[in-house]
């Protein structure tokens, strides 16, 4: 008993060393005290595996000996096995920061950092052009209208869109443009993204295209050019970087630029011939101005010793001879303008290239560092837009749709996929928030923003399908009327550009994430191409301590021993000690995915995604815990943070055990299984209670569906077109007299107070008033109700030959 009892205290002893990471001194300490103490009391076996284990800690663990056999093994071995990193994806490391993203990493995040920048809101005058110039944008768009009807903004739109300086958020103000903020851009995106058409059109020239590079790296004469210009609308840019054989690998660019002399402006000068072919390119047929990326070569060494010069980006005006630019593609759903560019034997002088001759072959990187930010800001923030719009939409219209003499939105059916609209919705607006915060404190998230693009693209999809489901054949159903449909289909659209989704999840997320974001990795490669032994060797056992901490502490915080300490209310305590524990074992599995894969889990994209699924989830609910944590919750927000924690600790638990039950080492797996899931899995889906909770509060006029729809399109039309989700705010605002009224009537109906002919509620009203069960007030209320909530019902209907572009096609079916 006694010898049990003391390898118990051993092993905790050393668990706790472990967890602390504290070193190989203070684990020998631990086996060498026990071992004595094990002596003592007679246990012979138990204290020479103390003391052998004590030894070989020693012999592995302290520098002094470790150095002088050890570490040069391991070196070599490692420079064998390490995976050799490309120039490409060097570029693709090497930009943007490391922040929250490495600290979920380390197993044991430091929540303070996280939570030492507070996100304290929009400038005054940000704030004003959110409520101001976005409503008044937003309001001149009916879906059906710019999609079908015009295929195009309406030209008042996009003047508007140049008099207010959309096109220029970015834009510095010295150079004419908004100075506005990240923050600033996000909530003029979700604002705007009531329309996507117009969503993108604003939010594309902010992101990745001239403007942003012109900024960061544009000469001084560039600058001075073009940033007024682009600011005010004189100039519409585009970017051209994909073509038909390059999508999202980027790099495989085959449009080339070859140094040459060639007459520009009636003299010879060296410049550069391009022949390029460019498709998918947003803004193509309207732009004036084409920032182009291409490979730049130099064969005859016009400019020094280099051929293949690399990846460079200039900047080429619309009429430059050569370059055919203006027809359009039709993107699914939403036809915004976009369309291909080709150029034939294009010469352009060499100060073309943004940032001139000494840019040239630099354009990787640019483009790399401004799509780290770029890509956390426009799509995501259109996602969260159009995700809390639907909820608003879908809110309302379930709780005005009576099927069974009940509002569909008390249906358990219904109140499911709200929930689910509801809890997306909150995480999004909490994702791309405290994101564009941290770009505003200076970082440049790139694993970040390629976990907000794929996540957040993904829910507005699962929105929009919950959504189309709980509408039925109102949103089935196109027309001028119909607020879902069009943005339904054009969700294929972002799932797809700035890096499919597919490719984002299975290479990016984990497969960048996992050298840049990792303590070490990155430090060990280092030493590794730097030859440097002692370098290596700090780095490497720094691995290993961590390692055995994450193995101690996955353990010991799934058994519910010692848990994290976090600095959060007893609300979202145990969800951030939830995050802590699995960011322990997501540490732990990517280093068993590294070390038994090694240069093969490029391969292995399953395994990487799976990874990548834990990491995005971490951070998603981190972000919701950050914003329940610097906010005013409003009532009813509580269970919407629990929901949405939930939700997303069921789904890193879920990619935990797919990544377990497909690790090809399964001796490996097995051991990771007892030490990550001892208990198995813990975290199921939401509750059944909380689902009607949420649902019930989105459906209903609360303080959480205000707060859920205060960053989107609520007022009346200013700009002339009717606002689908302020006419169902007018009708949740007057729902529990209508119900109470609802109520009323079927009672007396089906007591036989009312004619039995009186089968449509407008019938009912009248009969009722004649009854003497109304008053004159109660059924005028309910005629006005009644006719509203029937125009939110009513679907459009158009005459026989509407859709049919070529009239003389159309079959005259009943034709006498």
């Amino acid at each position: 008993m006694m010898t049990f009892i003391l390898f118990l205290v051993a092993l905790a002893g050393l668990l706790i060393v472990m967890r602390r990471e504290a070193g190989a001194m203070p684990a020998i300490g631990v086996m060498v005290a026990v071992g004595i103490v094990s002596w003592i009391f007679g246990s012979g076996w138990l204290t020479l595996v103390l003391f052998l284990g004590a030894g070989a800690t020693a012999a592995a663990g302290l520098p002094g000996f470790r150095q002088g056999w050890l570490t040069p093994k391991i070196f070599a071995m490692f420079k064998k096995v390490a995976p050799k990193v490309s120039a490409t994806e060097k570029v693709a490391l090497e930009a943007g920061t490391v922040g929250w993203d490495g600290e979920l990493f380390t197993g044991q995040p430091n929540w303070r950092s996280l939570l030492s920048n507070r996100h304290d809101g929009l400038r005054e005058e940000e704030q004003a052009f959110v409520d101001n110039q976005c409503t008044e944008a937003i309001s001149m768009c009916n879906a059906w209208d710019l999609a079908i009807e015009r295929a195009d903004l309406p030209k008042e739109l996009w003047d508007f869109l140049k008099k207010e300086k959309f096109f220029g958020m970015i834009i510095p103000k010295e150079f004419g443009g908004l100075g506005f903020s990240a923050k600033a851009q996000t909530a003029v995106l979700q604002k705007l993204a009531a329309n996507e058409m117009l969503m993108v059109s604003v939010g594309v020239p902010n992101s990745l295209g001239p403007g942003e590079l012109l900024v960061k790296y544009g000469t001084d004469e560039q600058k001075n050019h073009y940033l007024p210009r682009l600011a005010d609308g004189r100039d519409i840019p585009c970017f051209g970087l994909t073509g038909p054989r390059a999508g999202s690998d980027a790099t495989s660019i085959p449009d080339t630029g070859i140094v040459c002399k060639g007459k520009f402006n009636g003299k010879e000068v060296v410049g550069i011939k391009l022949n390029f072919e460019k498709r998918w390119i947003t803004l193509a047929p309207i732009a004036t101005v084409v920032g182009l990326a291409f490979r730049m070569f130099d064969p005859d060494g016009l400019l020094g010793e280099e051929k293949d010069i690399g990846i460079t980006c200039a900047l080429i005006p619309r009429d430059t001879k050569g370059m055919e630019i203006g027809r359009r593609h039709c993107p699914i759903g939403q036809p915004f303008m976009n369309g291909p560019i080709k150029g034939k034997d294009v010469f352009i002088p060499l100060d073309y290239i943004i940032g001139g001759q000494d840019m040239a072959g630099e354009g990787w990187r640019m483009l790399v560092e401004c799509l780290s930010v770029g890509r956390c800001i426009t799509l995501p923030s259109g996602a969260a837009g159009i995700a809390a719009y639907t909820a608003g939409t879908s809110g309302g219209f379930t709780r005005v749709r009576r099927q069974f003499n009940t509002p569909v939105a008390d249906m358990e059916g219904v109140q499911e996929p709200l929930a689910r609209i509801a809890g997306k919705t909150y995480i999004a607006q909490s994702a791309v928030n405290h994101t564009a915060n941290m770009i505003d404190q200076g970082e440049k998230p790139a694993v970040p923003s390629a976990i907000l693009k794929y996540h957040l693209t993904e829910f507005q999809r699962d929105v929009l399908t919950d959504a189309m489901d709980v509408h039925g054949g109102k949103a089935v159903t196109l027309g001028p009327r119909n607020y879902l449909g069009t943005s339904f289909s054009g969700a294929a659209v972002s799932i797809t550009v700035e890096g499919a989704n597919i490719m984002t999840r299975s290479l990016m997320i984990f497969g960048q994430g996992a050298i840049r974001c990792h303590p070490y990795v990155l430090k060990e490669l280092a030493a590794k191409d730097a030859d440097d032994i002692q370098a290596f060797d700090k780095a490497f056992f720094g691995h290993a301590g961590l390692i055995f901490g994450n193995a101690a502490r996955s353990f010991t915080q799934a058994l519910g021993l010692g848990r994290a300490e976090v600095p959060f209310d007893s609300a979202s305590r145990r969800y951030a000690q939830a995050l802590s524990r699995f960011s322990a074992a997501f540490g732990l599995c990517s280093d068993a995915a590294m070390t038994t894969l090694g240069s093969e889990l490029k391969m292995r994209e399953l395994i990487s995604a799976r990874l990548g699924d834990m990491l995005s989830n971490l951070y998603l609910g981190s972000m919701v815990l950050k914003n329940w944590h610097e906010g005013q919750p409003a009532q009813g927000e509580r269970e919407l943070m629990e929901y949405s924690m939930t939700l997303l600790l069921n789904r890193i638990e879920r990619a935990l055990d797919e990544f377990l039950n497909n690790m090809p080492n399964r001796a490996v797996a097995l051991v990771l299984r007892g030490i990550t899931l001892p208990l198995g899995r813990r975290w199921h889906g939401p509750a059944d209670d909380l689902t009607r909770k949420i649902a019930r509060a989105v459906s209903t006029d609360t303080p959480i569906r205000s707060k859920l729809l205060a960053g989107v399109w609520t007022t009346e039309g200013a700009g002339g077109i009717e606002n689908p989700l302020a006419q169902y705010n007018g009708l949740l605002k007057d729902y529990d007299r209508a119900e109470k009224l609802y109520r009323k009537v079927t009672k007396a109906y089906a007591k036989g107070e009312l004619p039995m002919t009186a089968l449509h509620p407008e019938d009912r009203f009248e009969a009722a008033l004649e009854a003497g069960v109304f008053s004159k007030e109660e059924a005028e209320f309910m005629r006005k109700y009644e006719a509203v909530v029937l125009e939110m019902l009513t679907v459009d209907d158009f005459a026989f030959d509407e859709f049919a572009s070529n009239k003389k096609a159309v079959i005259k079916h009943n034709a006498a």
